[in-house]
């Protein structure tokens, strides 16, 4: 069986969790004997060498359209389905938060969209991706053979918002077995908070170095500002004080000291489908701290700490409880056995299968 696996064209110019699942996912279905190979949008592809096509984000819908059209190849899609809403009408600059509040939800990701295409910061490949956002939206959904969502609440979110109701098979993100089995014994578990995420408003940083300083507790940000977003990073270091260190990214094997010599790991969100980085750091023994937006219930039940992005007082609060709180191992267990890539290769793997026989 073989794979081409479709991504936007700024997957590895600037990279995110999307990054992330997209080449772990290559990598370990090629280990099941399934020959997955992955493309950015803009690349020319040869379909014939390929039983499927494997999408990467609806909400990026102009990177499919124009295969779907050209291949004629079943396909399907991880759909990654980020809703902004919350963080764009709050947690934004005034000017901006008026404005996506006026457009609402479809059209403020149509009008983000078009403002990274003209600002060349990624590529737009189908250009019937013009007719508007949601149209392209359910185009692709409506000639899915399947989507895989990350979790069952990133289903229902989709059905509610869009009527789908064609097949699906939830396939959980993971952590690499080969990077994060062990947590190293010789590094020290400081009484410190830890955030390893892309710096920009969604991840809330700034709030976190407001609450940190608060409780006068050392921050360590490890993370770079995406495109757009070098003001909010430039913002939080203004306020950070002697107490927040702030590094570029790493790759994941460097994060593991960081991992395991952090008290608390958070991660105050406005919105995650899972919080990849909240995985790592559960695997590496850390106490989390999670915003309550989004899907992360679904992985983390109730071995964290939630809180509400919008309130520093609740992100204070669930902070002063995890540095409290023993660490345990209760959570790094369930990660282990349930949220690791090779077994979302195995989901995966079957939903083609699925896929190719109900043709």
């Amino acid at each position: 069986m073989k794979a081409a696996l479709i991504s936007r064209s700024s997957l590895f110019a600037v990279t995110g969790g999307d990054t992330t699942q997209v080449v772990k996912t290559a990598e370990e279905l090629n280990k099941l004997g399934v020959k997955a190979d992955i493309f950015l949008a803009t690349d020319r592809i040869d379909y014939a060498a390929y039983d499927l096509l494997h999408f990467f984000n609806l909400t990026r819908p102009a990177d499919h359209l124009i295969h779907i059209r050209r291949s004629k190849k079943p396909y399907v899609i991880s759909t990654i389905y980020l809703d902004y809403t919350a963080f764009d009408r709050n947690g934004r600059e005034y000017f901006l938060r008026a404005l996506f509040s006026a457009l609402g939800k479809y059209r403020s990701e149509y009008l983000k969209n078009l403002y990274r295409y003209t600002r060349a910061q990624d590529k737009m490949a189908s250009l019937e991706y013009l007719k508007g956002h949601r149209r392209a939206m359910l185009r692709i959904l409506s000639g899915a053979a399947m989507i895989l969502p990350n979790s069952e609440s990133e289903y229902r979110r989709i059905v509610s918002d869009t009527g789908y109701s064609g097949k699906y098979a939830v396939v959980p993100n993971g952590i690499d077995l080969s990077i994060f089995s062990q947590v190293p014994p010789a590094v020290a578990r400081e009484n410190a908070v830890l955030c390893v995420a892309q710096v920009y408003g969604m991840k809330n940083q700034h709030l976190l170095i407001h609450s940190c300083r608060k409780l006068n507790v050392p921050l360590k940000i490890i993370g770079k500002a995406p495109p757009n977003h070098t003001r909010y990073y430039e913002y939080c270091r203004k306020i950070a004080g002697d107490g927040v260190s702030f590094h570029d990214f790493m790759p994941q094997q460097d994060l593991i000291k960081h991992y395991a010599g952090a008290k608390v790991h958070a991660l105050p969100s406005w919105f995650e489908t899972t919080g990849l980085t909240s995985l790592e750091a559960g695997a590496m023994g850390c106490n989390l701290v999670v915003g309550k937006g989004g899907d992360t219930y679904d992985y983390l039940k109730d071995f964290v700490w939630y809180c509400d992005a919008h309130d520093q007082a609740s992100i204070e609060s669930s902070l002063e409880t995890a540095l409290a709180h023993e660490n345990d191992f209760k959570l790094r267990d369930l990660i282990l056995s349930e949220y690791t890539w090779n077994k979302a290769a195995e989901k995966t793997r079957a939903a083609y299968l699925q896929a190719l026989n109900e043709r």
